[in-house]
Protein backbone atom coordinates (compact mmCIF):
# COMPACT_ATOMS: atom_id res chain seq x y z
CA UNK A 1 0.00 0.00 0.00
CA UNK A 2 2.73 2.19 1.02
CA UNK A 3 3.98 2.87 -2.80
CA UNK A 4 0.74 2.30 -4.02
CA UNK A 5 0.09 5.12 -2.14
CA UNK A 6 2.80 7.52 -2.48
CA UNK A 7 2.65 6.60 -6.72
CA UNK A 8 -0.98 7.72 -6.56
CA UNK A 9 -0.53 11.02 -4.92
CA UNK A 10 2.85 12.11 -6.99
CA UNK A 11 0.96 11.05 -10.30
CA UNK A 12 -1.74 13.80 -9.44
CA UNK A 13 0.64 16.14 -8.46
CA UNK A 14 -0.30 16.38 -4.44
CA UNK A 15 2.03 16.72 -1.90
CA UNK A 16 1.67 15.09 1.34
CA UNK A 17 0.41 17.65 3.26
CA UNK A 18 -2.07 18.51 0.59
CA UNK A 19 -3.23 15.28 0.65
CA UNK A 20 -3.94 15.45 3.83
CA UNK A 21 -5.53 18.60 3.69
CA UNK A 22 -8.06 16.88 1.32
CA UNK A 23 -9.10 14.46 3.57
CA UNK A 24 -9.06 15.84 7.06
CA UNK A 25 -6.04 14.21 8.77
CA UNK A 26 -2.39 15.34 8.68
CA UNK A 27 0.66 15.09 6.80
CA UNK A 28 2.73 13.49 9.40
CA UNK A 29 -0.47 10.84 8.98
CA UNK A 30 0.44 10.50 5.79
CA UNK A 31 3.44 10.18 6.23
CA UNK A 32 3.06 7.22 7.91
CA UNK A 33 0.43 5.64 5.89
CA UNK A 34 3.13 5.56 3.31
CA UNK A 35 6.03 4.62 5.62
CA UNK A 36 3.40 1.62 6.55
CA UNK A 37 3.75 2.89 10.22
CA UNK A 38 -0.15 3.37 10.20
CA UNK A 39 -3.32 1.63 8.80
CA UNK A 40 -6.09 3.25 7.78
CA UNK A 41 -9.88 3.42 9.15
CA UNK A 42 -12.27 2.64 6.65
CA UNK A 43 -13.14 5.88 6.89
CA UNK A 44 -9.79 7.25 6.10
CA UNK A 45 -9.24 4.69 3.30
CA UNK A 46 -12.87 5.92 1.54
CA UNK A 47 -11.72 9.67 1.34
CA UNK A 48 -8.08 8.83 0.37
CA UNK A 49 -10.02 6.47 -2.90
CA UNK A 50 -11.99 9.72 -2.90
CA UNK A 51 -9.28 11.79 -2.99
CA UNK A 52 -6.98 10.42 -5.27
CA UNK A 53 -10.08 9.33 -7.46
CA UNK A 54 -9.71 5.49 -7.27
CA UNK A 55 -11.83 2.64 -6.65
CA UNK A 56 -11.97 2.01 -2.41
CA UNK A 57 -11.39 -1.50 -3.57
CA UNK A 58 -7.87 -0.90 -5.05
CA UNK A 59 -6.83 0.89 -2.08
CA UNK A 60 -8.44 -1.85 0.11
CA UNK A 61 -6.37 -4.68 -1.78
CA UNK A 62 -3.49 -2.89 -1.44
CA UNK A 63 -3.28 -2.68 2.88
CA UNK A 64 -4.66 -6.11 2.72
CA UNK A 65 -1.86 -7.30 0.63
CA UNK A 66 0.60 -4.99 2.02
CA UNK A 67 2.01 -3.20 -0.90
Amino acid sequence: MRQLLRTLREERGLSQGALAKKIGVTQGYIHQLERGIRRPSIRVLLRLAQALDVPPETLLRAFKEGA
